[in-house]
């Protein structure tokens, strides 16, 4: 599988999530530990230790790059791709679409992390909102947790810890871990919670907005630091892609 302008041997990766240890070796490492607890482990999953090293073996084979893919409305797609260069190792986030010439940049997670790239209300409606005829991943617990490392959101509604919880149950985790694991991941160590707001009517656009309803970020680490996701792409593709993220509801 070839991603249009991502360079690499990238392959589809879905299949991957069927391994016994995967979200423990796809989630561990943006667990953050805590004084009860110490660091993440494999047990906090509920996983056996060997098989979550065969899950990270497949998750880190330098000659099969996994993809893994969130179509979601109007042709969008999230994707994640496990970048296993020898000397450049990472996860790479980024938004694509058939028309657009290039990729809406989410975050990246390595030794130069960029981040947050999603917001909660953005993560929970794509994950709500499966593309079931595009290739990827439809479930939507599967969905959320995927996207999970790419979130920081600093105004978190109060059902989110919920939706994560019962996501990580439908994965495997022992519901009594569930409470301090989904504290774990959502207080992470690759950047701070960020708030994301609307902007508003540009100084030079004489008090009209030209591209509406996608959120930005104060977050400094963040590609979406004070821009809009998707830079380049023509009005008409902002307000779907707006509206494909449920951040917009204009006609």
């Amino acid at each position: 599988m070839v991603i249009d302008g991502y360079e690499g041997p990238v392959v589809a990766g879905e299949a991957l999530l069927d391994l016994p240890g995967f979200w423990a070796a796809y989630l561990m490492y943006v667990c953050g530990g805590d004084e009860e607890h110490g660091d993440p482990d494999p047990e906090w999953f509920g996983a056996d230790p060997s098989d979550v090293d065969a899950a990270l073996e497949a998750l880190s084979d330098e000659e099969r790059w996994p993809a893994f893919r969130v179509p979601f409305a109007d042709g969008h797609t999230a994707v994640v791709v496990g970048r296993n260069a020898p000397d450049d190792t990472g996860t790479d986030c980024f938004v694509v679409h058939p028309d657009w010439d290039r990729h809406g940049f989410l975050a990246t997670l390595d030794g130069h992390q960029a981040g947050p790239g999603l917001a909660w209300r953005e993560l929970a409606h794509i994950a709500r909102t499966p593309a079931t005829d595009a290739p990827g991943i439809h479930d939507v617990h599967a969905r959320l947790l995927i996207l999970l490392p790419a979130l920081g959101d600093e105004d978190l509604p109060d059902d989110a810890a919920g939706a994560i919880a019962e996501a990580l149950v439908w994965a495997g985790v022992p519901a009594d871990h569930t409470p301090w694991l989904v504290e774990c991941l959502l207080d992470h160590p690759l950047w701070d919670p960020a708030r994301w707001t609307l902007p508003g009517p540009s100084p030079l656009s004489g008090g009209a907005q030209p591209y509406e309803g996608i959120l930005v970020c104060d977050g400094p680490m963040s590609p979406r630091f004070g821009i809009r996701l998707a830079q380049g792409v023509s009005r008409e593709h902002s307000d779907r892609l707006a509206r494909a993220l449920g951040t917009w509801a204009a006609a």
